[in-house]
């Protein structure tokens, strides 16, 4: 048997490629965001559904057309919402902390140890009851500040202590 062989090629990779991302870990956020986005999604639809179904028994028959508009855009965003959270990932690379969103139109940024001026918390009530907190990373230019939602609590702690820590390291070194 020849060693010089061609190989069959390897199976697509099964996250998302990036350019330049070298092998990256990288993380993705919790799955229970697409819970807490899809029921925050229906408690707007489907009051106006019903709203609108309603009204279309007691005004006229032409409301009607609302209310299948609106059950479509529900169904598309039960859909599309997990979808979305599976595109949004995250990575601590040396210099730099890196967030990735987006299948369709992807966007990246990377946020700078030495340009972070604060590390926000934030958890409404719902995701508070999911364990799930979002992080947002504040610079001086809102065009490389960066949010990761959907983080479990402790993971969001632990990475605004380390993305501080890391922020002030490299302020003292200038």
């Amino acid at each position: 048997m020849d060693d010089h062989e061609p190989q069959p090629p390897s199976p697509p990779p099964a996250v998302l490629p990036l350019l330049g991302d070298h092998g990256a870990p990288w993380r993705p956020v919790s799955p229970e965001l697409s819970t807490v986005r899809r029921v925050s999604a229906t408690a707007v639809l489907v009051p106006l559904a019903l709203a609108t179904a309603a009204a279309a028994v007691f005004l006229t028959p032409w409301l009607a057309v609302a209310t299948a508009v609106l059950a479509i855009v529900w169904s598309w965003l039960m859909w599309l919402i997990p979808r979305q959270v599976r595109a949004i990932s995250w990575v601590e690379l040396p210099e730099e902390l890196a967030i990735r969103k987006g299948r369709m139109w992807r966007s990246m940024v990377t946020i700078p140890y030495g340009r972070i001026q604060y590390v926000d918390i934030s958890s409404g009530p719902y995701k508070r009851s999911k364990g799930l907190a979002d992080i947002t990373v504040n610079t001086a230019s809102p065009a490389s500040s960066g949010d990761i939602p959907g983080l479990p609590v402790d993971v969001a702690e632990e990475l605004r202590v380390r993305l501080a820590a890391h922020g002030e390291a490299q302020w003292a070194g200038l």
